[in-house]
């Protein structure tokens, strides 16, 4: 009989952390979830046990790893809004590196020799080309894409010192709901445009679009969203090359394809979803464009994001809404 491995996911009862706990157990794992549940919801957590707790308390992780033969990490809890970030520097320093530290401290202890870390576009800053590779210099231009990237220098300089090794996925902008419904997208408040658009679709209250003058081609912002799924699905891929001898990996995880807020809203309309609008300044350490270019993952993980078509995205969350509300 084959023993199943053990994975720490923190984060784990949240969007992102709950759909790749499902895909872990999918393929052969046990998630071990570790959340404070200020953003996570307990109901998520369906594939493993889960731990309530905050990886701000070192005492506490260092207990976690004592109690389970964890055999790898995937790190997804964190502080993740931009605009928070601008209102709340020290909140985003004090959680997202503090959390980062106390995790691979109780690593080293207990001799975990794997991480995955949940990193963001957010460490690049502003470029006016097309797509953004792994080789650009990062230059955050927010507390959180620079609270990230602190993040990500931790775990390279720890291990250069230690055996561990680690995979940084730079994510874009993630979207959708699982397949069959049963996750979704949900915060509080919420700061990510398909769960706004929707809400102002159900409550008639405009959605406020900030900043019709940047530099794009309608002038509103940019971005690439890309599938939970797909973008989980990458975790179980970049796992398996750790657990398999892989020293690093450093991946962009997008659709590599980016569509303007309008053109998601233009998108609704066009299904028969009309969205009133309203148009506002810019928020703060937003950039214009932020567009993947994922052929990297693709040639070192195999991985092509199959779900990540716009109307897949905006039709899977259509989909968990209905169920939602049935």
């Amino acid at each position: 009989m084959v023993e199943l491995k053990s994975v720490l996911v923190t984060g784990g009862a949240g969007y992102i952390g709950s759909t790749t706990a499902r895909l872990l157990s999918e393929s052969g794992f046990i998630p071990v979830v570790l959340d404070n549940l200020s953003q996570g919801k307990a109901e998520n957590v369906k594939w493993g046990p889960l731990i309530v707790g905050d990886l701000c308390d070192r005492k506490f992780i260092q207990q976690v790893f004592e109690d389970f033969e964890v055999t790898a990490v995937i790190h997804f809890a964190a502080k993740a809004s931009v605009s928070e970030s601008i209102q709340d520097p020290i909140g985003y320093y004090s959680h997202n590196v503090l959390s980062t530290l106390n995790l691979l401290e109780a690593m080293l202890k207990a001799r975990v020799e794997a991480i995955i870390f949940s990193s963001s576009c957010s460490t690049y800053g502003e470029y006016d080309s097309e797509e953004i590779s792994e080789d650009f210099e990062q230059r955050p231009i927010n507390p959180y894409g620079l609270s990230k990237l602190i993040g990500e220098r931790v775990i390279q300089d720890v291990a250069r010192r230690s055996n561990i090794s680690y995979a940084i996925l730079r994510y874009f902008n993630v979207a959708g709901a699982d397949l069959d419904g049963l996750i979704h997208e949900e915060h509080e408040p919420e700061h990510h445009l398909i769960p706004r658009i929707l809400s102002a679709i159900t409550t008639g209250h405009p959605l406020t679009i900030f900043g019709s003058d940047f530099p794009t081609p309608d002038g509103t912002a940019v971005r690439d969203f890309v599938h939970v799924v797909d973008l989980a699905h990458a975790h179980v891929l970049a796992l398996k090359q750790l657990l398999g001898g892989k020293d690093h990996l450093i991946l962009n995880l997008g659709a590599g394809k980016g569509y303007s807020v309008k053109q998601i809203v233009d998108t609704f309309n066009l299904m028969g979803m009309p969205v009133p609008v309203q148009f506002g300044p810019r928020r703060e350490g937003d950039p214009a464009r932020l567009v993947s270019n994922i052929s990297r993952a693709k040639s070192l993980l195999g991985w092509t994001p199959v779900n990540s078509d716009i109307l897949n995205v905006l039709e899977s969350v259509i989909f968990s809404q209905g169920n939602r509300n049935s």
